[in-house]
């Protein structure tokens, strides 16, 4: 029992999530220390949204909204932390939500899915049971995709992606949207746009925004995207993470 006064609750509580999930047979073990490498960064960015972060947030719910097929990508550490938030997401822009495992087995794709389909969610794909599409450039059970989701779709929302899998996708011509917290992986200097945070802000961060930007004008979104830079967002992150571990912060 982690007692809430406790000064490191919060993250205390994300851990016994991903550990739970890990035995309820949702997350392989090596995404228990992507969650641990993340927990790091997120310590040194204070473990609060950054104004970066939201910038960010902000481009990828206009982006989100503009969409024509957008779809919302999830893995076990998805899985774990924020099933509940990407069913909301996904309904409020009205996207398909896809499973893609990097260590896949029918009893982990089976487990999420049964995740998502017991918090509401209408359209989950990924299963073992429907036609798939191989992305080019990849290798293994990453490579596939639905058919009638990531395969077609012109908006992804990856959050916590592998490098390839995010490099081949914007290849593709897809505008990638990430979330992660570390600013110096692969995936968050390919992406379009990257939220550096954690995913359990992040995901109400997106969900409010794109209240507040839905009767937006096209236009007004489109002015939204183009002014974001993410390669200087990304900047901005690493330029916080040095002045808090310096001392100086702005």
């Amino acid at each position: 029992m982690i007692h809430k006064d406790h000064p490191r609750y919060e993250s205390l509580k994300l851990r016994a999530m991903v550990v739970d999930a890990y035995k309820r047979g949702i997350l392989a073990d090596s995404g228990m220390i992507a969650h641990g490498r993340g927990e790091a960064f997120d310590y040194l960015l204070g473990e609060k949204t950054s104004n970066n972060a939201k910038k960010a947030v902000k481009a990828a719910a206009a982006a989100l909204i503009l969409a024509e097929n957008p779809v919302i990508s999830v893995n076990g550490n998805t899985t774990a932390l924020v099933p509940r938030e990407i069913v909301k997401l996904a309904k409020e822009i009205q996207c398909k939500i896809e499973i893609n495992l990097f260590y896949r087995t029918p009893e982990r794709i089976s487990a999420i899915e049964k995740v998502f389909k017991d918090v509401c969610a209408e359209n989950v794909l990924g299963n073992d049971h429907e036609e798939k599409e191989s992305i080019k450039g990849l290798e293994g059970p990453r490579s596939s995709s639905s058919k009638e989701g990531i395969y077609i779709a012109d908006v992804v929302l990856v959050p916590l992606e592998d490098g390839d899998r995010a490099e081949e996708l914007v290849k593709l011509g897809k505008l990638l949207i990430t979330i992660d917290l570390n600013p110096l992986s692969r995936t968050a200097k390919t992406a379009s746009i990257t939220i550096v945070d954690n995913i359990v802000r992040a995901i109400p961060n997106l969900i409010e925004a794109i209240q507040e930007l839905k009767g937006a004008d096209p236009s007004t979104l489109h002015q939204i995207i183009e002014s974001f830079n993410n390669n200087e967002n990304i900047q901005e992150s690493l330029i916080k993470i040095s002045k808090k571990y310096t001392g100086v912060e702005q």
